[in-house]
Formats: C-alpha cells, structure tokens, sequence
C-alpha cells in the first residue's frame, strides 16, 4: 500500500506561482512513474505532467513551459513548480503513482493510476 499527501495549494493571483509538494510512503517503487492530475469543479481529472525515476519528465500541452514537475527520491517527494498560472488552471490537484511500471515519462490516464492522493485546492483569481 502506498499513501500519497499532497501539500502547498492556495489562493494566487494571475501570473503568480505555487509550488505543490506530495509526500509518497509505504512501499514505492523506482519503474512506477508519479505524476499529478487536476479536476475543476464540473469537469473530468485530467493528466497534468510524469516524471519518472530518472528525473524524465513529459507534460501537457495545457502547461508546458509553465509549470516543472520535479522529485526527491531519498524524501519520497515530488513537487510541481507552477509559474505564470491563469484562471483556468484553477482545481484540485492530486498526486498520483502508475499502476504498472514504465520506462519512460509519457501521458497516461487516470485508468493508469494505481494510488491517489486526497488533492489539494488550487484558486487563481483575475
């Protein structure tokens, strides 16, 4: 069993940054990737960025070169760096594992996804 806990949502304005952290523990392993998802209110999860034990990373094209998925493997820990945020990246973000292992980052889907976080809320005003 694997438990996630997401940690560093809040209240931004546009243009501003944040930066989520999810601490990963029971037992965790280095072929499964980790990733985070988000869900606005009314709408489907969606895929936000991968990153694998290496340190491989892959996005989608609704954040790239805005937002930087990142891990510290001796924490257990991966964070999301998220700059230049607009309205409508305002969710609920949530940590996720893979199901089965990878090797490389890629999308996946919430098909895909083993364990979840409870998620935490992220607002960005006008």
């Amino acid at each position: 069993q694997v438990q996630l806990v997401e940690s560093g949502g809040g209240l931004v304005q546009a243009g501003g940054s944040l930066k989520l952290s999810c601490a990963a523990s029971g037992r965790t392993f280095s072929t499964y990737l980790m990733g985070w998802f988000r869900q606005a209110p009314e709408k489907e999860r969606e895929f936000v960025a991968t990153i694998n034990w290496s340190g491989d990373t892959y996005y989608a094209d609704s954040v790239k070169g805005r937002f930087t998925i990142s891990r510290d493997n001796a924490k257990n820990t991966v964070f999301l760096q998220m700059n230049s945020l607009k309205p409508e990246d305002t969710a609920v973000y949530y940590c996720a594992t893979g199901s089965r292992p990878y090797t490389s980052a890629q999308a996946i889907g919430t098909r895909n996804i083993g364990y979840w976080g409870q998620g935490t809320q992220v607002t960005v005003s006008s």
